[in-house]
């Protein structure tokens, strides 16, 4: 400080003298935590502890942690007790543990939860080598239901609240797989009276048969949103495509929801299959039914509009497309697409009546879902030149979904308070 004010004040010198104070800070705290954390196990230690229904015996002298203890400020040493296994109870994998190191909380025996909390935000948005580049570097809004439930009751407008929840799929990259696999995301979002997003939450799963634990997780999640809503009851909306997983989620678990406030009744769900998927029918129909490129266009953009705003489009349409059908004659591969892209139509028209959706002030499109795709998994897993497991895709998602969600204080408190501790048996 003495030489920055005797010198020259300039940008070089002030960056050389944040440096040096933030260098002198970090060591500081290195100092601070290295004493009080090598302090709290200076005293005398009990004989045994419990710690998951494992008895261990104290060893005679402390040892310092093998490597540093990583921290904000940097590493420090630490010198503790150990405990042993007892040895009529112990197996061939069962180590030593140290009751300090646990009480701490430090995560994988050498990181502080500060220093893993700010890691586990960094990897969930950063590939492995900013993370290091972090870690080398550095060392240094929060939605609940009830926040998103009090902002739409205080929402003015004349539409009803809206909760709106999606689903959709994302092939991905699965490191020892010759073909890409489907992963998954879930959304739920809740919409003010204006008919504004106030916020999203969502969720997602690695590849798996049957997406099981995405429609698990997602129906707990509606669940408790309800359970906890106590306002205006919200008008309940479902919008995805028309896929399989999607169709048979809505049909087998959201349909046989029971009403919280209405007992013996289900609750009552608006199904809209996303407008940018219904015209897709359209395109296949066009590649089978015109020749002539203007007349294709004409056709299919006449029925978009149809399809945004005129009652009854669904029947105008497939009407339409069979007088034009009757007129020509179709190969079999060209037949067969006509006939699934009718099919689909035909079939999904109790959720296509968009004219109705927009008069009431649904959403018609599921963007918001789609976009997920891109923002919790494309942006973080599908990189150039990179392949993904299970088990470590999966840790990565959950860190990136409750950054996302804006939950992370939440989940990080509740993943230090659910950590075990040893029991301390003082004879």
């Amino acid at each position: 400080m003495r030489k920055l004010l005797l010198q020259s004040v300039t940008a070089e010198a002030t960056w050389q003298f944040e440096n040096v104070v933030e260098d002198r800070l970090c060591k500081l705290g290195r100092n601070i935590l290295e004493t009080v954390y090598n302090r709290l196990g200076a005293g005398e230690m009990p004989k045994q502890v419990e710690y998951d229904r494992q008895q261990y015996n104290c060893k005679n002298e402390k040892t310092p942690n093998r490597g540093g203890i990583g921290t904000v400020f940097g590493e420090i040493s630490l010198v503790r007790f150990s405990y042993k296994p007892l040895s009529e109870a112990r197996d061939d994998n069962q180590k030593s543990v140290s009751s300090l190191k646990l009480s701490l909380g430090l995560v994988s025996g050498n990181t502080t939860p500060t220093l893993s909390e700010r890691v586990g935000r960094t990897a969930a948005g950063q590939p492995q080598c900013k993370l290091l580049e972090f870690l080398e570097r550095e060392h240094q809004v929060r939605w609940s239901a009830k926040v998103l439930q009090r902002a739409a009751d205080d929402s003015k407008g004349r539409r009803k609240i809206m909760l709106a929840v999606g689903r959709d799929g994302i092939m991905l990259t699965i490191r020892g797989e010759e073909t890409y696999k489907e992963g998954a995301v879930g959304t739920v979002t809740v919409y003010d009276r204006h008919g504004r997003r106030l916020g999203t939450i969502y969720l997602g799963q690695m590849p798996e048969a049957y997406q099981t634990t995405l429609s698990e997780e997602l129906t707990r999640l509606v669940a408790e949103l309800l359970k906890e809503w106590d306002g205006r009851w919200p008008r309940l909306v479902y919008i995805t495509d028309a896929g399989y997983h999607p169709t048979e989620y809505f049909d087998n678990v959201l349909t046989q929801m029971k009403h919280l406030r209405h007992p013996g009744r289900l609750l009552e769900w608006i199904r809209i299959v996303d407008f940018y998927h219904a015209t897709e029918y359209l395109a296949k129909l066009v590649q089978v039914l015109f020749d002539d490129p203007r007349a294709a266009h004409a056709w299919q953009r006449c029925m978009r509009r149809w399809l945004k705003r005129e009652p009854n489009a669904v029947f105008r349409i497939l009407h339409s497309a069979a007088k034009y059908h009757s007129e020509r004659k179709l190969t079999g591969k060209e037949e067969e697409t006509y006939r699934k892209a009718y099919q689909d139509i035909n079939n999904h028209k109790a959720y296509m009546d968009y004219q109705e959706y927009l008069r009431r002030g649904l959403p018609i499109g599921s963007g918001i879902t789609e976009a997920a795709c891109k923002t919790v998994f494309t942006r973080r897993f599908k990189e150039s030149g990179m392949s993904w497991g299970i088990e470590g895709g999966g840790v990565i998602l959950t860190l990136r979904l409750a950054t996302m969600s804006q939950v992370w204080e939440r989940v990080y408190r509740n993943y230090l308070t659910s950590r075990s501790l040893p029991t301390l048996k003082r004879q």
